[in-house]
């Protein structure tokens, strides 16, 4: 609610478990906010937990087939949750009936605009979904 993007808000709220400091956390996760570019593609709050689960349980020192397809596992399972709860991972399909337009152009995060849009409740289900599997798998 203080003006960051879907992605930045999810991404952030897990750096203190992987020891990235903020201003990069903000500068890696913020092309994924608005579906990506704003292009409705799929959610910044899916791509923000993604990127954290990467962070978390990927060790990119020793990469090997088995280590991918693991982070690939626990990517799909996260969506899978998310998708149960939204009905979709797809920005646009969680903002149908929102008047939004996939333009390069920033929206000014006023009340008014959060009163409109489901985002902020969505980026807390994501966080809580992350969180969850974290505490599932003893990360937490």
């Amino acid at each position: 609610m203080n003006g960051l993007n879907c992605s930045q808000s999810v991404f952030l709220a897990f750096t203190d478990l992987f020891g990235m400091d903020d201003e990069t956390a903000l500068k890696v996760s913020a092309p994924f906010g608005g579906g990506v570019g704003r292009m409705r593609e799929i959610c910044g709050c899916v791509s923000g937990m993604l990127m954290a689960a990467g962070m978390i349980f990927y060790d990119a020192k020793h990469p090997t087939l088995e280590e991918k397809s693991a982070l690939y596992a626990i990517e799909q399972e996260l969506a899978a949750r998310f998708r149960s709860r939204f009905g979709s991972i797809v920005c646009r399909d969680l903002l149908k009936g929102i008047t939004s337009d996939a333009s390069p152009n920033a929206e000014e995060r006023t009340p008014a605009y959060y009163k409109k849009r489901p985002c902020p409740e969505i980026c807390a289900a994501a966080a809580s979904i992350l969180e969850g599997f974290l505490k599932e798998k003893g990360k937490l």
